[in-house]
């Protein structure tokens, strides 16, 4: 394309002009195409909220190897791994619902569990694990677990011996990790089908993420005002919670109080994991948000605030294998299952 003014006869000084104009012109036409962009043509208005909120979208899954993944499944609802071949870890933590139970306590060696049980959904964004926090990885976990005469009543050993006695498992093991079962495998196997547990899609992550439309006013007010009441203190990152120890009842007693300093359950799913607290004694979200408004803030929310806050609260339900996660029957938490 030629402009007019570098059209006359060349020169060798109008030749350098001549260079100097084409410089300019080019420069022109890439800034012209970079102004028509899409990142140059959005407005602040839309831009990724997700770097100026104290609660930030799911990360992207790291690539996990597909065939531990479905080894690790299959062994998390394989019976075997219970000293007595009758409950699996999903006989718990549901992965069908909401990756827990609808149970107050769980029974699945008999006798009712010390804590209520958490969801295992998004349990590799908790920096901790348990509503003590004093375990630091999932191989831990899953290794406590299986020990636990109150769970599985077994032990890692235990179960390994048991998956060589079965050719299709040992033949599975040797896919996926080139040898028998053992007890780093079946660790590994577990734990890297449970980092799969994410639940991102959320409504509020599409939020943070620059659509307007996926919250509503109203979701948006009780977002606002879950910042204001100073909820978001503990409830914060990408699990919106599990991520610090706090101690419970600060105000006024909540639930019971023992273990009096818990790790900070993450608000993920929230809406679908009731009971609540980890001892299970609010049956309704309604109930919960009004009870920490009181026990850690010493505040006696409106019935509005409530419903407010549980308006925003319900926008952080995701979605696992393309399914939005829901709330678990009374049987789903069931020993033997």
């Amino acid at each position: 394309m030629n402009h007019p003014s570098c059209s006359f006869p060349l020169t060798p000084q109008r030749t350098v002009t001549t260079v100097l104009c084409r410089i300019v012109q080019t420069l022109l036409v890439l800034v012209c195409l970079d102004a028509m962009s899409p990142a140059c043509a959005q407005s602040p208005a839309l831009e990724d909220r997700a770097s100026r909120e104290p609660i930030t979208p799911i990360p992207s899954q790291h690539a996990q190897d597909p065939q531990r993944v479905l080894l690790g499944e299959r062994l998390f609802n394989d019976r075997r791994l219970s000293h007595n071949d009758t409950h699996s870890c999903s006989s718990c933590h549901d992965i069908a619902t909401n990756g827990a139970s609808a149970n107050v306590y769980d029974t699945p060696e008999g006798q009712p569990a010390r804590l209520n049980t958490p969801t295992v959904f998004n349990v590799s964004l908790n920096f901790r694990s348990n509503w003590e926090g004093n375990i630091r990885s999932l191989e831990e976990g899953i290794e406590q677990s299986l020990r636990n005469p109150a769970i599985m009543a077994s032990s890692v050993d235990e179960a390994v011996g048991k998956l060589r006695a079965d050719p299709d498992m040992v033949g599975q093991f040797r896919n996926a990790y080139g040898r028998e079962p053992d007890v780093a495998a079946v660790l590994d196997a577990i734990a890297t089908f449970e980092r799969s547990l994410v639940t991102p899609g959320s409504r509020f992550d599409r939020w943070l993420m620059g659509d307007a439309d996926a919250m509503s006013p109203d979701e948006l007010s009780g977002y606002q005002l879950f910042k204001s009441l100073g909820c978001i203190t503990c409830h914060q990152g990408a699990n919106v919670g599990g991520n610090l120890f706090q101690r419970h009842g600060i105000f006024h007693p909540l639930g019971s109080p023992e273990p009096l300093l818990v790790r900070v359950p993450g608000l993920r799913n929230v809406a679908t994991t009731a009971p609540y607290f980890h001892d299970g004694s609010a049956a309704t979200l309604p109930e919960a948000v009004k009870a920490m408004g009181q026990a850690q803030l010493d505040r006696v929310l409106t019935d509005q605030q409530i419903a407010s806050v549980v308006a925003f609260l319900n926008t952080l339900t995701g979605t696992y294998s393309n399914q939005a996660l829901r709330p678990a029957t009374s049987r789903s938490g069931s020993a033997g299952r």
